[in-house]
Order: C-alpha cells, then structure tokens, then sequence
C-alpha cells in the first residue's frame, strides 16, 4: 500500500502565502499545498501576473506548492505554465470545481463541465506545448447533474494529468448538502490518472468513514444516480431539456462512448483537506496518529492565530484590511471552542487593530478549547 499523501486545497482570501507559511511553521502533516488561483495572464505584461509574493519561491516556505490557474483559455493556460517554469515551478494545477455563480456562469470552474468540446478543445491543445510541466486538474461530479463528469473521464484518460482531484458534489450544491462519496469511490475504476479525494473531512473519524466507504464501494462498475434535477431559473431550459449542443455531445457519447474500467480496484492513499484543516488545523496531524493534549494545543492555536497575524499586518504595511481575512479565518476556527457563538460575537464587529488584539486574549483566557 503506498504512503498517505495529505493535501490542502486553496481558498481565496484565505490559503495565501502568509497563512501557508505560518501554517507550516505550527503544524504539520501536510505534503503539499495549492495556491488559490491565478486568472487574467496577460501576454504583455509578465509583472502583472506572477510576480508577487503569493507565488514567489523566495517567499514561500512550504516544501511543495503547485499553482493554480482558473481559465478555459488554452493560449493562457500555456503562458501560465511558461511564467511557472522559470519560476522554478515543476506542476500547474487547472481548477475546474469553483462552483460559485459568477465564476461558473462563464463557463468557468465547475461551469465548464457540462461542456466536454470545450474541455476536449482545450486539453488538446495546452498538451501540445505544455512539454515537461506536469498538469493535473481539480474538479466536481459536474455543475448541474453528477452525470456530467461520466463524459469527460475519456477526455481525461486521453492526457498524461499527474493527478485528478475530484470533490464528489455538483457545482449547483455549493457546499450544501454531503459530498457523494458512493459515486466517487464507482468513478475510481474508470479513470487513469492518479486520484485525490476532496470533500467533507472534518474529522479523524469522518476521515476514517470516507476511506472505508471508498474502499468497499469501488467495485468497478459504475452505479449511476438519478441525476440532480433543478427548477432554478438560473439553469438553461435547453440544459434541462436537453437541447443545449454541447448537452447533446453528452448524450452521443453517453451511447457511444460510455467510460469502461480500466483499472480494477485501486486503492485511493491521495486526500486533499479542506474546510476541516481550516477549522481545526490539527486534522492532518490527528490523521495521521499525532497526539497532542488539550492545553498544548490551546498554546499552539494561540500562537499560531497570533503569528498569522502578525505576518499578514507586515504584509499589508499595518492597514486594518488585515481584519477581514482575520475573522473568515475565524469564521472556522471559532468552532475549536465549547461555545463557538460567543466566541464569534468577539470577533464579529470589530474595526479596530486594538480591539481585535484585546479580543484575541480574551478569547484564550476564557474560553476553553474542544479539539
């Protein structure tokens, strides 16, 4: 059985180099980190793109970082991939799983998997070019119907990806809902690139649960649900009656093209944390068997949301910006404590640098600690 590998996914406004670095200093467990994404590579000016500390290899102290790009524009793709490599950088990651509107509404993220020309398209021609960089691509089940990714799993097992994560929920879910591991661990046998699982681990034994789940339904035969149906005035008629062109590219292959295993049973050792690492920035060393008593990891959160901060005022020349990422941040990691509500209202309402220091230290002197 191959070693566990533990990554953690990207989060805009929040899985940034300051947090990577100062996250790696407190903790451990995870082998590699993701940027959030990068968008709007211009031909001309390289200075705009990717020369800033989020992605600068001086400025980022992990052992591996991958970026990430969010484009179904080959011609960028590529010249994302160029400005990496001088970088020093060996992997690119495509992100077609943003689920959120303004994003999927353009075909982007998860919006571009219901259209497997345009995925075909562009695959094609990013491997003509893209020579020695790895390229590997984070996705859902598909946007409007868990279906949707049964057609471009061919398009996939065409192209060399250095892996495959898939986050086993639609687009349209959002992050309601539970994440269909039954359908993930039925996709396994049929797909070629390594794979990574994302979704849902919150927990040692949520961990724990998801792998045996996997483990007893990747039986190689895929077992397809009833597709997710939606009302939604936002879905396109022609998508839910099925006259959409691209839909019907869909159907055709769904007759002619059905994905057939091509692997057998494979054992799934890839996992990419998420919401989970973010809450409880233990997860990934509990997973892995650490141990670590109550009142040592109340000092080592403490430290570590003091650190945090402090590196992203240097990073913002002290402005009070700074306090927006500090509470999303909070928004999870306020759920570590026994009465996560009041620990929230410490937080929620401050605009203050000040007031946002004094509550910090009332929160670790009153409030205990339940991870």
């Amino acid at each position: 059985m191959s070693e566990l590998t533990l990554s953690l996914g990207p989060f805009q406004g929040i899985t940034d180099a300051p947090f990577r670095n100062v996250f790696k200093r407190h903790f451990g467990g995870i082998d590699k980190f993701y940027t959030p994404f990068f968008t709007g590579i211009h031909k001309e000016d390289h200075a705009k793109n990717l020369q800033t500390e989020e992605i600068d290899p001086r400025c980022n102290d992990v052992d591996t970082l991958t970026p990430q790009i969010l484009s179904t524009d080959a011609e960028e793709i590529l010249r994302f991939a160029k400005q990496c490599k001088q970088l020093g950088y060996k992997e690119i990651n495509l992100n077609m799983g943003c689920p959120f509107p303004r994003v999927a509404n353009k075909r982007r993220g998860s919006g571009l998997l219901p259209y497997p020309d345009m995925v075909e398209a562009m695959m094609e021609r990013v491997f003509e070019d893209i020579g020695e960089m790895k390229f590997s691509v984070k996705c859902r089940l598909g946007y409007f119907s868990p279906a949707e990714i049964e057609s471009v799993i061919p398009i996939f097992n065409r192209f060399p990806l250095s892996e495959l994560i898939i986050h086993p929920r639609i687009g349209k879910q959002l992050y309601k809902g539970e994440a269909d591991v039954e359908r993930f661990a039925a996709l396994i046998p049929y797909i070629n690139a390594p794979l990574v699982y994302n979704g849902d681990i919150f927990s040692v034994e949520g961990f724990e649960r998801i792998r045996r789940t996997i483990e007893s339904n990747s039986i190689g035969r895929l077992r397809v649900k009833p597709a997710m149906t939606s009302t939604s005035a936002s879905v396109p008629q022609s998508v839910i009656a099925g006259t959409d062109p691209q839909i019907l590219v869909i159907r055709r292959r769904e007759a002619s093209q059905s994905p057939e295993p091509t692997l057998g049973n494979k054992t799934i050792n890839s996992f990419m944390l998420g919401r989970g690492l973010l809450a409880n920035p233990f997860l990934a060393e509990d997973i892995r068997g650490g141990e670590c008593n109550a009142p040592e990891r109340k000092e080592r959160l403490h430290r570590y949301v003091l650190d945090l901060y402090e590196d992203r005022l240097r990073h913002a020349g002290g402005s009070p910006k700074v306090l927006g990422r500090m509470k999303e941040l909070w928004s999870y990691i306020m759920n570590d404590f026994e009465d996560p509500q009041a620990v929230w209202r410490k937080i929620k309402k401050i605009n203050a640098l000040k007031e946002y220091e004094e509550a910090v230290e009332r929160i670790f002197g009153e409030e205990r600690i339940v991870i």
